[in-house]
């Protein structure tokens, strides 16, 4: 489903995600995708008018773009898709993987009672959701899986840096998870990572952690280079 499609779909007005949200979603799968090629223009007026809404919540929608790297504002061109390299992507996920491993291990012996009983009731929600095939509705509770993972280092500022990388990751980490088989790999990798912290196994949470991550980063990687060289072909055509 191109951008224009979405667009017709309706943008929601008094649900949890606003406007602006919703919007800056659709863009940044748009761009993931590559349906806004690196140095194109994202244009307020033309984007409102596909979505049908003023441009205040496409304007904050693109202020999300650009403050998760996918855009950024220059002089005279307004707002214009960024170039983001294989290298790029993989230093991230490099990064975050050593943030949730290092999380996990504080997590193991950190976490309340009430918090792991709270992390291991999302893991089964998440399968269930897996058997349906209600991928959205898993990329939701991945959010919370892994925000509960930061929570449970009962580090403040490991929290925030957490946090702040994870919102830069998430349309990508939102992208591998289009993919059931994906999905399902992604099930008994949190299963991995919920029994060790259930066991305070602190060195096994820690490596399933950054194996996770790395096997995320993989199916980006893998997904985008199949995106390339599709288009490769299109254009020899």
């Amino acid at each position: 489903m191109g951008i224009e499609d979405r667009a017709m779909l309706d943008v929601p007005a008094a649900t949890k995600k606003s406007r602006s949200d919703f919007i800056a979603e659709q863009l940044e799968e748009a761009v993931i995708n590559g349906e806004f090629p690196a140095g194109s223009r994202l244009d307020e007026a033309s984007i409102a008018l596909q979505f049908g809404v003023s441009r205040t919540p496409v304007r904050e929608a693109l202020h999300i773009l650009c403050g998760r790297g996918l855009a950024e504002r220059e002089p005279y061109k307004g707002v214009v898709v960024t170039q983001i390299s294989t290298e790029r992507i993989d230093e991230m996920f490099e990064a975050m993987a050593e943030l949730e491993a290092t999380c996990g291990r504080l997590s193991s012996h950190r976490m309340t009672m009430r918090e792991r009983a709270e992390l291991e009731s999302l893991h089964r929600q998440m399968n269930a959701l897996a058997d349906e095939g209600d991928l959205d509705g898993y990329t939701e509770l991945n959010t919370q899986f892994h925000s509960l993972l930061f929570e449970g280092s009962h580090n403040s500022d490991l929290i925030a840096v957490a946090q702040t990388l994870r919102l830069k990751l998430a349309p990508f980490r939102k992208f591998q998870l289009k993919d059931k088989g994906r999905v399902k790999r992604s099930c008994r990798e949190h299963q991995q990572i919920v029994d060790a912290i259930l066991d305070q196994d602190a060195k096994t949470a820690e490596n399933a952690l950054r194996r996770h991550l790395v096997s995320a980063a993989q199916e980006v990687l893998i997904k985008r280079q199949r995106q390339e060289d599709e288009a490769v072909a299109k254009n020899a055509l």
